[in-house]
């Protein structure tokens, strides 16, 4: 091969190597980038007992139900925020990409009992409260289940002011992590089948075994 054509095929094959790179380089630029995976912030149990007068109880107390004299109060809360990156297709056009996720979740549970209440409600109210953090055990996984999905997820927006739109587009997501979460980490069924089991406290059975033999019985039943 002369060594002018040698020269010049190196050259050309030069050329184009330098502009994919710089294709590929200004090509991911252009790319959003998204996390690996949502970022899950589990606090720890919140424990309070409180005790009240069945006379006056204080306003903060949750109403009892029929048949109750005492209550377990289980809060599953949770809190999603979502990052995004806007880019705009035209003055009242763009598409956001979900770029990061971080959910943070707590559960609070405060134990409301009579003055003077006997130990065997105080123990009944304890295996309310087993349910609930058994159920909190597995939180992260089910937040991270359910968030993962958003995580690089494009939407449209459009209107003449984008950036308020994208905000509320990503706050719209943010919610319906949350609101699915909360359907999906529910204990009550196991809630309802301990008092059923228990008669909600009033007969001999041990309140450790039937929070345990509940909570079987529902896992069991879901799968």
């Amino acid at each position: 091969m002369p060594r002018r054509l040698f020269i010049l095929i190196a050259v050309l094959l030069a050329v184009l190597l330098f502009s994919w790179l710089r294709w590929r380089d200004r090509s991911s630029r252009e790319q959003p980038e998204v996390s690996l995976a949502p970022e899950i912030v589990k606090l720890p149990v919140d424990f309070t007992n409180r005790t009240f007068d069945p006379a006056m109880p204080p306003a903060d107390m949750p109403p009892l139900t029929a048949g109750e004299s005492a209550e377990c109060d289980s809060n599953f809360l949770s809190s999603a925020n979502i990052g995004g990156e806007t880019r705009p297709t035209d003055a009242t056009h763009a598409a956001v990409t979900v770029t990061r996720i971080k959910v943070t979740l707590q559960l609070k549970i405060t134990i409301w009992a009579p003055a003077g209440a006997t130990r065997h409600l105080i123990e009944h109210e304890e295996g309310h409260r087993q349910i609930s953090e058994y159920y909190y055990q597995t939180a992260e996984r089910v937040a991270e289940r359910i968030a993962a999905p958003y995580l690089g997820k494009q939407v449209e927006v459009t209107g003449a002011y984008l950036d308020a739109e994208s905000r509320q587009s990503l706050q719209q997501m943010a919610n319906e992590i949350t609101d699915e979460y909360n359907k999906e980490l529910s204990p009550e069924p196991a809630q309802l089948l301990y008092d059923s089991i228990t008669d909600h406290g009033r007969n001999g059975v041990v309140s450790k075994d039937a929070a345990a033999h509940a909570i079987r019985n529902v896992d069991m039943e879901a799968r």
